[in-house]
């Protein structure tokens, strides 16, 4: 990224409903004590100077034990599916003079500090860059502000899948040995395998 850029945002989706959850998975409890939005939310904030998370319009921020600082999006059309999540996220990036933004998933807490910050000296306005473990692609994708505009239409379930098909000259991979990048918990089944995997290799 050119040094005298704007900083790059991190932007985080939390205001899927986790039907498959029982309960709200975001305050589910991690090893440490830490729920699974705050792990997210401060891994996050060590690699990106400013977060801003998107959440329900009913959502309540001090039950979600959501830290001073981080910047708050309500998307009144979250129900719908997360493509509205991250079209109202960028909706409220817009005025703003950041170069990329980073979409970040609330459900990912084992993302290392040190994987974001790597992703983000690769940001550019012009660019998209992702982290490939293994083979398979992960998260976050640090999204140029060139290519916004194509998610303010974003609606149901749909990502950045499209934009990525849509642009894949203008991605930038960068291998990582971070599994954190392809790990995330649908249930609390899957919270607790995935707690057990991470743990044993520390």
């Amino acid at each position: 990224m050119n040094e005298s850029a704007s900083p790059v945002i991190g932007l985080m989706l939390a205001a899927g409903r986790s039907k498959r959850f029982a309960g709200d998975k975001r305050l589910a409890r991690l090893p440490d004590g830490r729920s699974m939005l705050q792990t997210s939310l401060d891994n996050a904030r060590q690699a990106f100077t400013d977060v801003w998370l998107v959440l329900r319009s009913d959502d309540d921020v001090q039950s979600l034990g959501i830290a001073h600082g981080v910047h708050i999006v309500r998307s009144e059309q979250a129900h719908l599916g997360m493509g509205h999540s991250l079209a109202s996220g960028i909706q409220a990036l817009m005025s703003s003079s950041a170069s990329a933004a980073a979409i970040l998933l609330a459900d990912m807490p084992w993302l290392r500090p040190d994987t974001l910050s790597r992703l983000a000296r690769m940001a550019d306005p012009q660019r998209i860059a992702l982290p490939l473990h293994a083979g398979q692609r992960g998260h976050p994708v640090i999204i140029g502000r060139q290519f916004w505009p194509e998610l303010l239409s974003l609606e149901g379930d749909q990502g950045a899948r499209a934009l990525l098909a849509a642009h894949t000259p203008a991605c930038d991979v960068m291998e990582t040995d971070d599994p954190g990048t392809v790990r995330d918990a649908d249930t609390p089944e899957h919270l607790h395998a995935e707690t057990m995997k991470y743990t044993r290799k520390r």
